[in-house]
């Protein structure tokens, strides 16, 4: 089986959604940002702190590399790996890639309070998640294979919406 990456912004559900989806389809789930975590045992802001967001691409793109070849399941990825044209071209060689769609009003309903968010850490981060969502959409469509709205219906629903889309047509 080809790995399953969920990516879009922060905030639309990628992890909760990627949970259940593997649930539904019996294989291994990994999210990205978790892991690197957990490899580093440091947060991402504490990363980001250090190296910048440049150093955790790099530790992200090498991340990713590793789930290419080695893994089999479906990856919930950081919001901003479509960044990286490598990372782009990584997704679309080793799965299928289901870029989850949210509304800004959505995504701000979800991360409005969220402190752990190093890019929303600005004067005004409902117009940086906007600027972010701006540049980054060409992007994760660029790189999808399948792209699904989400904001309503249950993290459950909507994985079983990511696997008839993908079921359907693969």
């Amino acid at each position: 089986m080809d790995n399953i990456y969920l990516i879009g912004l922060m905030g639309v559900g990628k992890t909760t959604i990627g949970r259940k989806l593997a649930k539904l389809m019996s294989v291994p789930f990994i999210d990205t940002d978790q892991e690197l975590e957990k490899r580093n045992g440091v947060s991402i802001n504490y990363i980001f702190d250090i190296e910048g967001e440049a150093g955790f691409r790099l530790r992200e793109t090498r991340l990713l590399e590793e789930l290419a070849d080695n893994f089999n399941g479906v990856v919930a990825t950081g919001g901003g790996i479509v960044t990286q044209e490598a990372n782009r071209g990584l997704l679309v060689r080793s799965g299928k890639v289901v870029y989850l769609q949210a509304s800004i009003g959505t995504l701000w309903m979800r991360l409005r309070n969220c402190k752990n968010r190093p890019l929303l850490q600005t004067e005004n981060p409902k117009k940086k998640l906007t600027e972010l969502l701006a540049a980054r959409d060409p992007l994760y469509c660029e790189a999808a294979d399948h792209i699904i709205q989400v904001g309503k219906g249950s993290a459950f629903q909507m994985a079983k919406r990511v696997q008839k889309e993908i079921n359907e047509n693969t």
